[in-house]
C-alpha cells in the first residue's frame, strides 16, 4: 500500500512538474534573427509573436552600409520615418530615432558587420506593428511587420504592410504603378537633407543631398568624389528595381553635371592618382562636409548651391597641403568653372600649397566649361 501511494505521488509530482515545464516554454523568450542585407532590405519583412510574450530580436548588418530598426506603433511607420528626416544635423548622434511616443522600441545604428539586440514584452494588444530602418532614405523601402497575434498571418503575396517587391511579382507591378509619378515622400522635408541609398552609377555607399533651387547631388562614399549633379525633383526611391532585383532610387531630373575623370584632386602633378580613403561628413547647418584623404591628406569638401540656383559651389580644405595641388575635370562634364585663386586653364586648376588650404570652385550649369 505504501509503495502504491508512493509511485501515485511521484507520478503525480512529475506530471505537476511536466505542466510546469511546458507553461515555462510557452512563456519563455521568442528570438528572431533579423538581418540587414544588400539592397535596403530585411532579410525578413514580417514575423508573428504572441501578445505579452518576450520577445528578443537580434539584428545584424551584413549590408555595405550603416542601418538600424525601429519599432512604431501601428500606422505610424511613415510619421516616425518624417521625424527621423526632420532631426537635421541632430540625426546622427541620435541614431536617427526621434523622440516620439509613436517609437514602441529601437536598436540604434549597427554598422556593416556588427550585431545588436533588444529584448521587449511584446503588447497585450494584437495588431501590426511596423519595424523600419529610419536612416535618411532608408525607410521608405526598408520595412517589415511584426504581428501580434494568435493567428495566421495573410499570404505573403497579399500583405499591404510589407514592401511591394517583396510580395511577389504581380503585386509589386501593381503597386509601382500606384506610385508611378510621385516621389516617394511622407511628406516634403525642407532642403538640405540627404539619404544614403543605393544610386544608380554609384557604388554601394552612395549618398544623395537634396538641396535648396531643386539641386541635388549624388556623392560617392567609397570613391570619395562627387558623381553627377542634377536639378528638379529629388528622388522617388520606390520605384526603381533593376532586372537583377537590385534596388536603387530613380532620379527625377535632368543630370547636369557628370564626373569624367578618374578623380579630380591629385597632388604635386595632374597625373597623380591618388589613393583615397572616406573618413565621414558632419553637417553644418544641414549640409554634409565630407573629410576624406589623399595620399595620407585631409581633405574637407562642403558643396552648396550657387545663390542664384545656377550651379554648384564646391569648397575645399586641405590644411596640410604641402605640394601643389592639382584639381582636373573634363571640359564637357556639363559645367563651366570659376575658381576663388589658382591659376585656372582647360581642364585643370593649379593651386599652390598655401591656395588649396582653402578654395572654392563655382561650377554653373551649361553645355561644358569653354576656358
Amino acid at each position: 500500500m505504501v509503495r502504491k501511494l508512493l509511485f501515485l505521488f511521484l507520478a503525480a509530482l512529475l506530471t505537476a512538474q511536466g505542466n510546469a515545464q511546458r507553461n515555462k516554454n510557452k512563456e519563455g523568450v521568442t528570438t528572431i534573427f533579423l538581418k540587414a542585407v544588400s539592397g535596403l532590405q530585411y532579410d525578413q519583412v514580417r514575423f508573428r509573436v504572441r501578445g505579452g510574450s518576450t520577445v528578443k530580436i537580434v539584428f545584424a548588418n551584413t549590408d555595405e552600409m550603416s542601418h538600424n530598426l525601429v519599432i512604431t506603433r501601428p500606422g505610424k511607420r511613415e510619421e516616425v520615418v518624417k521625424g527621423a528626416l526632420d532631426l537635421g544635423d541632430k540625426g546622427p548622434t541620435l541614431n536617427y530615432i526621434p523622440g516620439s511616443s509613436d517609437v514602441l522600441w529601437y536598436i540604434p545604428v549597427v554598422d556593416p558587420g556588427q550585431t545588436k539586440a533588444i529584448t521587449f514584452t511584446a503588447p497585450p494588444k494584437d495588431g501590426i506593428y511596423p519595424y523600419v530602418c529610419t536612416f535618411p532614405g532608408h525607410g521608405f523601402v526598408m520595412f517589415g511587420a511584426m504581428y501580434v497575434s494568435d493567428k495566421d498571418m495573410p499570404p505573403i503575396e497579399e500583405d499591404p504592410n510589407i514592401p511591394p517587391t517583396r510580395r511577389g511579382s504581380t503585386a509589386a507591378g501593381k503597386e509601382n504603378e500606384m506610385h508611378s509619378g510621385h516621389s516617394g515622400h511622407p511628406s516634403h522635408p525642407a532642403p538640405p537633407y540627404l539619404y544614403r541609398i543605393l544610386m544608380p552609377d554609384a557604388g554601394p555607399a552612395a549618398i544623395a543631398v537634396s538641396l535648396p533651387h531643386e539641386l541635388s547631388y549624388c556623392w560617392d562614399a567609397g570613391a570619395c568624389r562627387l558623381r553627377y549633379a542634377w536639378q528638379g525633383d529629388f528622388l522617388d526611391p520606390l520605384d526603381y528595381w533593376n532586372k537583377k532585383g537590385e534596388h536603387f532610387a530613380k532620379i527625377l531630373g535632368p543630370v547636369f553635371f557628370r564626373d569624367k575623370t578618374q578623380f579630380p584632386l591629385r597632388i604635386d602633378n595632374p597625373g597623380n592618382i591618388p589613393v583615397v580613403d572616406f573618413k565621414g561628413y558632419r553637417l553644418i547647418n544641414s549640409y554634409p562636409e565630407f573629410h576624406y584623404i589623399i595620399n595620407g591628406i585631409d581633405v574637407f569638401e562642403l558643396i552648396l548651391p550657387k545663390a542664384d540656383g545656377t550651379g554648384l559651389e564646391r569648397t575645399f580644405r586641405i590644411p596640410e597641403a604641402s605640394n601643389a595641388i592639382w584639381f582636373v575635370f573634363d571640359p564637357g562634364d556639363g559645367v563651366h568653372y570659376t575658381s576663388s585663386t589658382g591659376k585656372l586653364t582647360k581642364g585643370r586648376l593649379m593651386l599652390s600649397q598655401e591656395e588649396a588650404r582653402h578654395f572654392t570652385l563655382f561650377m554653373t550649369k551649361g553645355k561644358g566649361a569653354t576656358l
